[in-house]
């Protein structure tokens, strides 16, 4: 597939029907009319450097209980999810962060997992590996090569294994002009129900939506 550049193609599914969704004295935010993604071009983007000092401000607790019950809202439907699978199963904490605080909530329920994030847990074996469910939360919105990094994580699940997401979702464009989550500059992809459909149908997998921000993408059989 060819290299996507920003300013004619999207960054997930490759479309030249590019639009400008919004703009404010930061950044422009441009609109997929394909899969509906709404991305900022990589002109905007913060280096390197300082993104991780952004994340390094984040001092998560194991033992802080708001959190907790913050990350529960993906944790606790998937578990049940898991539950049809068997009782210990081997899942991947995908861009834990410096506190890797759910991979915790998983392990306590038995299961096995492994952490990968590419400024705190930079394993890139769990690439070769398979799973038999995937957590990625406040990810995605990270995410600079959604395709190819969305493609990656499809290809560790195992056959109808779980990629569990928490994201907070684009509604439409008055919402979004006021909304808080693009005031953080290391994000810089925004998905909609419509983009996590496109993803299911991709992918052959099937969708559904616990809440206002959390995504659980079971993959079928081949």
């Amino acid at each position: 597939m060819k290299i996507p550049s920003d300013k004619d193609y999207c960054p997930l599914c490759s479309s030249s029907e590019i639009d400008v969704f919004f703009a404010d004295k930061y950044r422009q935010y441009l609109s997929c009319q394909c899969c509906e993604l709404v991305f900022v071009p990589r002109k905007y983007w913060l280096s390197t450097e300082d993104e991780k000092a952004l994340y390094d401000l984040h001092k998560n607790d194991s033992k802080d209980m708001g959190y907790r019950r913050f990350l529960s809202r993906l944790s606790i439907p998937l578990l049940k999810k898991l539950e049809k699978l068997g009782t210990r199963r081997k899942g991947l904490d995908f861009g834990c962060g410096p506190g890797p605080i759910l991979s915790a909530l998983f392990e306590e329920q038995g299961h096995e997992m492994d952490l990968y994030d590419p400024f705190y847990y930079n394993n890139p074996e769990v690439f070769q590996k398979k799973y038999d469910f995937i957590c990625a939360t406040e990810v995605m919105e990270h995410l600079g090569s959604p395709d190819r990094e969305i493609s990656a994580l499809f290809a560790m699940l195992n056959q109808e294994s779980w990629l569990g997401i928490m994201t907070k979702l684009v509604i439409d464009k008055h919402a979004f002009s006021t909304w808080h989550y693009i005031r953080d500059r290391t994000h810089i992809c925004f998905y909609s129900k419509r983009t996590f459909a496109y993803l299911a149908q991709r992918f052959n997998a099937e969708l559904s939506f616990v809440g206002d921000d959390v995504i659980l993408l079971k993959k079928k059989k081949d």
